[in-house]
């Protein structure tokens, strides 16, 4: 799991308790599924080997299926999101011809081992204007200054056009989803867990398999976390660790009842016992580096201290230094190691970003972390909901515009767009994996429970228009049925449409950006999405 991802099984638990309960493991093996219509495995162009896209209707039905009004798109915006659509669309569709052989990526891989390190970059785009947005609101940077911009990275295993969302394949695999599906949607990029493939298979067996791409049959840019949320996570069985409001909390509320502390930090790293096998490990920066560099991910993030917003501004300002010092022993042994593993694609590494909800601290960490020679930057740690766009702002206006942010662990919509305006390239979360298998459904009229009993007879897709190839080929009613029934079948058609929600945002994001409409799709996109007070 990725920094400040939030478990959202309320509605899930409404209708059925066990869900709840269920959400609480991300760590369970995936089952495939296998959704897509048999297919030559020889010839990945075969027509039935490709997901079926249409276009979204410029009108769509409420999700609320006892409200018969319907939300129209003003006609100018209804073309431009078609046409983008359209895009997403034929990007997705495209991702099944890209599967290159054998022989072409490793031709490809050996080009970009010559290159080195030039064979990842950032090319900047469109950036978004400075000035006032169409609600007469200033930019939340210095001077008024936005940093959205368009872009593309380029990696060792294909370029990212940005803004871009990354699904999260947490061990190597997103549950009941293969790597052919999740390129099927349009996804152009997968993140990993460094602490979760250490504990199993482990870094070197991927490493001998020729790195997390090979292993996991993805034909694409990899990127893998450093691991540090889930060791400090340990620390005090975390019950709301990263809370992005926090109205009403108390220290009690930030530890698991009946947790006790598993991980202990120093200076030089933290101790920790494993969930697996209950041995005492350790982790550091030098060990975050060996591992990653083992996995063989394009995108690497440097080891660092994960903080709550209940932290004492006292802990929040030795942190950031602690992380500080973390960051420059990450980029030694990162050119280290990158010098001893000479025969191997270039993998970045992007420093992390803490401060929490101070200004000062955020643009303290940004600078000293700027400073330091990363290929690009997270931004991390806790965010408070209500100054998001100001956090991102204040980090961004710090850092240089030549190389890439990501956003760790964003899917709530209006954060994402919050987010992007203010400088966010890419970013991942699990959780519209992880509440589709609990039965909640992303669409563009909000968020809604497919697992509710009004859903039992409901022929309609799940999403009115939606491409994905759930929509286009089953309804609530059979998605509801088998979500009951506990069939992983219903895990995977959940998980399809929601990734491919937050694919096709982003993709429309960026065309927007490109194309001069931002601010009309942001307005648009969330008065529609919490017209009815939906989460998420």
């Amino acid at each position: 799991m990725s920094e400040h991802d939030e478990i959202f099984t309320a509605d899930a638990s409404a209708s059925d308790p066990a869900a709840a309960s269920a959400a609480a493991s991300d760590q369970a093996t995936s089952a495939p599924a296998a959704t897509y219509p048999a297919a030559s495995t020889s010839n990945p162009a075969d027509p039935a080997f490709q997901p079926h896209y249409g276009k979204r209707k410029k009108e769509i039905q409420h999700v609320d299926p006892d409200d018969e009004g319907a939300w129209v798109t003003p006609p100018a915006l209804a073309e431009k999101i078609s046409e983008s659509d359209a895009r997403s669309a034929a990007l997705a569709h495209s991702g099944w011809h890209a599967i290159r052989t054998r022989e072409e990526q490793a031709e490809s891989l050996a080009h970009a081992i010559a290159q080195g390190r030039d064979a990842f970059g950032f090319e900047l785009k469109t950036e978004l204007p400075n000035g006032m947005d169409n609600n007469g609101k200033q930019g939340l940077g210095q001077g008024g200054r936005r940093h959205g911009r368009t872009g593309v990275i380029h990696t060792p295993h294909g370029d990212i056009h940005t803004p871009a969302f990354v699904p999260v394949a947490t061990q190597a695999t997103m549950k009941g989803v293969l790597p052919e599906q999740i390129r099927g949607l349009g996804a152009q990029c997968m993140l990993s867990n460094a602490f979760h493939l250490n504990e199993r298979p482990g870094p070197e067996l991927i490493d001998k398999a020729g790195g997390l791409a090979a292993f996991e049959n993805w034909d694409g840019p990899t990127f893998t976390d450093s691991g540090g949320f889930q060791v400090l996570s340990l620390g005090a069985g975390f019950k709301k660790t990263l809370a992005m409001d926090v109205t009403g909390l108390k220290n009690d509320d930030v530890i698991a009842e009946g947790k006790t502390r598993h991980a202990f930090v120093d200076e030089d790293g933290v101790t920790f016992h494993s969930p697996l096998s209950g041995k005492k490990e350790r982790f550091s920066a030098e060990i975050s580096m060996q591992i990653q560099h083992q996995l063989g991910a394009d995108i690497m993030f440097a080891f660092d201290e994960l903080t709550t917003l209940m932290n004492t501004r006292r802990y929040q300002e030795a942190s950031v230094e602690r992380t500080f010092r973390w960051a420059k022993r990450c980029v030694a042994e990162h050119h280290k190691l990158t010098q001893e593993r000479s025969d191997k694609p270039y993998q970045a590494l992007f420093g992390v970003v803490q401060g929490a909800n101070y200004e000062d601290l955020r643009r303290r960490a940004a600078s000293q972390i700027a400073s330091l020679d990363f290929d690009g930057f997270g931004l991390g740690g806790a965010f408070e909901k209500r100054i998001m766009g100001e956090i991102c702002a204040w980090i961004c206006d710090e850092l240089p515009e030549n190389k890439p942010r990501h956003v760790l662990g964003i899917a709530a919509v209006d954060d994402i767009f919050a987010a992007v305006e203010n400088g966010g390239d890419t970013f991942d979360c699990v959780a519209p994996a992880r509440v589709g298998r609990n039965g909640a459904i992303y669409t563009h009229d909000g968020r809604y429970n497919v697992l509710r009993a009004r859903f039992t007879d409901d022929f309609r897709p799940l999403e009115v228009g939606c491409d994905c190839y759930t929509c286009q080929h089953y309804s609530r009613a059979y998605v509801h049925h088998v979500l009951k029934c506990k069939e992983m079948t219903g895990s995977t058609l959940a998980t399809i449409h929601n990734e491919r929600f937050f694919v096709r945002l982003l993709d429309e994001i960026r065309d927007s950006i490109d194309g001069g409409w931002f601010y009309e799709l942001r307005d648009e996109t969330l008065a529609r999405f919490y017209r009815n007070g939906s989460k998420g």
